[in-house]
């Protein structure tokens, strides 16, 4: 017995509307969540077409082999920014004006493990051996309507495809659950004088995997309790009367991290010549949403986890390229640079309790954020629906610090009053070699530290 996936009835609506404009196929992603039971499809979004330049006009190349996999899985890197947690790219669809054979089945294996390579890259989490492995693939014929709906496992490069049940459900995500915390981050990434050399985005992507293991290992309260791994999520939560949805119910969730290890656990220090180091500092808007459906407190606690890791590495990420795609150059005359971090800001998929993200820089207007929703999702939003999640301060910005002073002095780098702020990325020279620093506020306790308000 195959999967089932429990689909958003308006997708089916969707993928009927999508017009082929004269090829013989067009491809996308399809969004949702996993659980151990079944899968939840929520949205799907069509690849935008790739501009093509006059000599490919000449000779198009529009057979299904020809499917282009780097523009595909950029596609879905991109999209997997816009996810909170909770949310995944489950597969791929492909809409052909005719069946295919065997060969189209498996243009459609490769992509499906290419998609999920190319996202399992930037991760700085992994799957446990109890989720779900499998990752979708959907066919449909527009000249017959037939439906193809098989499954891969994508842990198994050598998995064959399984059948798998594709069934429409009116009002899938309007109950949805959601759970909100606010973070407060204090990345300190040393720079050997080994690893200088790298990019600046490796470097700080591997300081990151470090941090990475305090928010896997924290201890997570919901609504201000420690709840048990598998009970129920709903727990003790008051049931709607009738046929009313919780289609408002939301957690506040708030994070601890160990600073102190045990006495059980043995201790060992390392000394580096370091040029340079990167600093993150700031507040981020985490979110995440689970299915309404028997959720248990693991996976709501594991979603919100995966959010926090994804969206600060994402904001790195996209800093990086502006940066790059800029070429903004070094400051000569400072010791110090500072760059805020793109802030994040929200959006409602239309009929559902669940809101999707994007990243927006200071300079970006409103109108840039929707132009691009639509351009990668496929779906018109309202300029008037975008929540931006946080604010950004610029009294967080400092021209000036003893490149002396020990790095655990903050005294002179934290404002008077505590401010929500977005990250801030200070890059600082020396000697020729690119460091980076950040502000903002820092809540410190004996044994853990705040990461909530």
């Amino acid at each position: 017995m195959g999967r089932t996936y429990i689909v958003e009835e308006t997708i089916g609506q969707y993928l009927s509307n999508l017009n082929l404009q004269g090829k013989s196929f067009v491809s996308g992603l399809l969004i949702g969540q996993c659980s151990s039971q079944k899968d939840y499809v929520i949205l799907a979004t069509r690849t935008p077409p790739k501009e093509e330049n006059n000599e490919n006009l000449k000779h198009p190349k529009d057979k299904v082999d020809n499917l282009d996999e780097e523009w595909a899985t950029e596609h879905a890197n991109q999209v997997s920014r816009m996810l909170p947690g909770g949310l995944l790219v489950l597969g791929v669809f492909i809409i052909t004006t005719l069946e295919m054979g065997n060969d189209f089945q498996n243009t459609l294996r490769r992509l499906v493990f290419a998609v999920e390579k190319s996202m399992n890259k930037k991760r700085l989490w992994n799957f446990t051996e109890e989720e779900v492995s499998d990752r979708v693939t959907l066919h449909i014929c527009s000249s017959t309507k037939k439906i193809l709906c098989r499954t891969y496992d994508i842990h198994d490069p050598k998995s064959s495809a399984k059948p798998a049940d594709w069934k429409y459900q009116n009002g899938l995500s309007t109950s949805w659950l959601s759970l909100e915390c606010t973070v407060h981050i204090n990345i300190h990434i040393p720079l050997s004088t080994t690893s200088v050399s790298y990019p600046l985005e490796k470097n700080t992507k591997n300081g990151l995997a470090r941090w990475a293991k305090q928010i896997e290992n924290g201890v997570y309260l919901i609504n201000g309790q420690v709840k048990a791994e598998d009970c129920d999520l709903l727990e003790g939560q008051k049931k709607p009367r009738g046929n009313a949805q919780a289609s408002s119910c939301s957690f506040d969730v708030r994070v601890l991290t160990q600073l102190l290890l045990n006495s059980d656990h043995r201790s060992t220090a390392t000394v580096q010549i370091c040029s340079g180091s990167v600093n993150l500092k700031g507040a981020v808007k985490c979110r995440a949403y689970i299915h309404s459906n028997k959720p248990k407190v693991k996976d709501a606690v594991q979603a919100v986890k995966r959010d926090i890791l994804n969206t600060v590495a994402d904001r790195c990420e996209i800093l990086f390229e502006d940066l790059l795609l800029n070429e903004i150059p070094e400051k000569k005359d400072s010791e110090k640079e500072f760059h805020i971090l793109p802030h994040r800001v929200f959006v409602p998929i239309p009929g559902s309790t669940v809101m999707l993200c994007d990243y927006k820089f200071g300079d970006e207007s409103a109108e840039e954020i929707r132009d691009h929703f639509i351009e990668m999702l496929d779906h018109r939003i309202q300029i008037e629906d975008l929540e931006i999640a946080e604010e950004i301060n610029t009294a967080f910005l400092s021209s000036s610090m003893n490149s002396e002073a020990p790095l655990d002095n903050r005294d002179d780098e934290q404002p008077k009053e505590p401010m929500q702020t977005s990250i801030v990325l200070k890059i600082r020279q020396n000697m020729g070699m690119i460091a980076a620093f950040a502000v903002a506020v820092l809540a410190v306790g004996i044994a853990f530290h705040y990461f909530s308000d």
